[in-house]
């Protein structure tokens, strides 16, 4: 007994590190020590019935013997109730296993007992209680169920050395053993025991020193995931990858609001056919180790024409091998519109400085040309044909008067004199006028409706102008004839109480490329248009704090909208 004390004061002071403390129960702990009393039942019910089986086949146990067999498995079962019972009412595991430790240890002891002392099969249960000991009580545990096991089996077989008990396996007369067998018999035990305590505890600090090390480089592989994650969620930038076959892995958030895709719809789908508008110049074949390229492409979605810039650059591994591609989109629909609204203002700058001295160069002169010209006309007899140059020398004049004054249009940073407005009778005077120009047609149908009660407040002047020539426009459009409808009401908008005019027409339409050019000056699709008319419009309605938008298809007409605000006075 003294010497199975000192052991394990010198393991303690060996190994002091495995000391454990007492454990707190929770939801992993409860159901390992659930498992560890349904598998102790099944396990020892097994083996058990088996070897009773056996030996009951083989005629070697006396009915008495078979009895308490019986008798310590349904202990053994009453007892395992009884932990899970208070497993569910106490919260304190360490006592729960040491107290099954004990029972087991005594009820081992009483079976090898029945089944024939130094001569049972059952010694070796010992050991399946220490190794639970040291699963849940690591090196401490492991130790006092190694003393305990050592004690009792010892005891055991000193007593039956000693003639004081006789085991139930075999009559007393057959029954001997030497003290050597018996001395060699408990060494053997009492050293496995201990030597399986120390190793299954070892293991067990191992494998939780592994566990603790795995969760620890889990946790931070996570965070770096979720950085990275984070990182990639946060730029504005769209982010796709795809494998050596062109299939999408990933998409973070700004790809999917770009394309206006959801992840889940084309994960693992040929990015070819659900991103068709990337074009297959950008992406490299499966070998090859393409160079990051750039390209931009023009993209209409709901009739709106958005532009993207996309990059191409190959996706490595550690050893430097293509294992597939990253392609980011980035929308520079915005910036393009800023860039070409700066070459806008760049180009009026410098029509401003030409109209200014057109006005002062060309139209002074111009209208002396032509004051002489109609006295001259006045003056002399002419014959027909120079009559009919003398009309072309005054519509020629005619014509570098109004290109001037569309100049002069185009360069004005602001209306000179604002009027109060009422659009419904500007837009019926347009209508008058607009049947006397030379590219009016009688098949053309104009329906006009006015919903607008308030006024605006503006140039009077620039309106009508703006008015003028979104109607002609719309007339030229239809050399056929067609319907042209203007309607006007009043909306709200987010910056406030707003007039909408609306000029529409079944005329032959406007390509989608070519609507972001049409309000760029001196661009034109007519063959003697001058390119000046929708600048000249969108120059005064920004002026006057207004928007101009554009929805047309071809072969069906084009409807111009434009949003004035309404005078705060109304």
């Amino acid at each position: 007994m003294m010497m199975l004390l000192g052991i394990q004061t010198r393991m303690n002071i060996i190994m002091p590190q495995y000391q454990n403390n007492t454990m707190s129960i929770g939801p992993t702990v409860h159901k390992r020590v659930t498992r560890l009393l349904f598998c102790r039942i099944l396990i020892v019910t097994f083996m058990l019935g088996l070897a009773t089986f056996i030996q009951f086949k083989a005629k070697s146990l006396s009915e008495n013997s078979l009895t308490w067999i019986y008798v310590i498995i349904i202990l053994h079962y009453v007892f395992s109730f009884i932990y899970l019972a208070l497993l569910k009412r106490t919260k304190n595991v360490t006592l729960n296993i040491y107290l099954q430790l004990i029972t087991d240890n005594l009820l081992i002891t009483a079976l090898v007992y029945v089944t024939g002392g130094i001569s049972s099969i059952y010694s070796s249960f010992y050991h399946m209680v220490i190794i639970y000991s040291a699963l849940f009580l690591n090196l401490r545990g492991s130790i006092i169920a190694a003393c305990l096991s050592s004690i009792l089996y010892g005891s055991l077989l000193d007593l039956e050395f000693y003639r004081i008990i006789h085991p139930m396996y075999a009559p007393q007369t057959q029954y001997s053993f030497s003290a050597g067998y018996a001395f060699a018999s408990i060494f053997i035990y009492i050293v496995s025991f201990y030597t399986v305590a120390f190793l299954i505890s070892v293991i067990v600090e191992k494998e939780k020193f592994t566990r603790r090390l795995l969760a620890k480089k889990a946790s931070e592989f996570n965070k770096l995931d979720l950085l990275h994650r984070r990182i990639i969620e946060s730029v504005g930038l769209g982010i796709i990858t795809i494998d050596l076959s062109g299939r999408i892995q990933s998409m973070n958030q700004a790809a999917q609001s770009i394309t206006e895709k959801q992840f889940e719809t084309v994960f693992n789908q040929p990015i070819t056919k659900t991103l068709t508008f990337i074009p297959d110049t950008c992406l490299s074949s499966k070998k090859q180790q393409k160079e990051p390229t750039e390209k931009e492409i023009h993209y209409w979605s709901n009739n709106e024409e958005r532009i993207f810039s996309i990059a191409v650059t190959p996706l490595l591994d550690r050893k430097q091998f293509k294992i597939g591609e990253i392609i980011i989109i980035r929308d520079v629909t915005l910036i393009k519109e800023m860039e070409a609204e700066t070459q806008k203002s760049k180009q009026l700058a410098l029509i401003g400085e030409m109209a200014a001295g057109l006005a002062h160069e060309i139209r002074n002169p111009l209208a002396s040309l032509g004051g002489s010209i109609q006295l001259l006309q006045k003056n002399l007899t002419l014959d027909l044909k120079n009559k009919r140059l003398m009309n072309i020398i005054l519509r020629g004049r005619k014509q570098l008067e109004n290109l001037v004054k569309d100049f002069l249009l185009l360069s004005k940073n602001s209306p000179k004199r604002m009027d109060e407005i009422h659009i419904c009778h500007l837009i019926k005077e347009t209508i008058e006028s607009i049947k006397y120009a030379a590219a009016w047609n009688d098949n053309i149908h104009i329906q006009h409706m006015c919903l607008v009660e308030n006024i605006i407040t503006g140039n009077q002047t620039e309106i009508k102008e703006v008015i003028w020539n979104l109607t002609i426009n719309a007339v030229q459009s239809m050399p056929d004839g067609g319907s042209l409808v203007i309607k006007s009401y009043e909306m709200n908008t987010k910056e406030g109480p707003h007039v909408s005019i609306q000029i529409s027409d079944t005329g032959c339409g406007i390509e989608n490329k070519a609507i972001g050019d049409i309000f760029t000056p001196f661009y034109t699709t007519k063959e003697r248009g001058t390119g000046l008319g929708l600048a000249i419009v969108n120059r005064i309605t920004e002026s006057h704090g207004g928007k101009l938008s554009i929805k047309s298809t071809v072969g069906k007409g084009s409807c111009f909208t434009i949003l004035l605000p309404i005078s705060r006075k109304s």
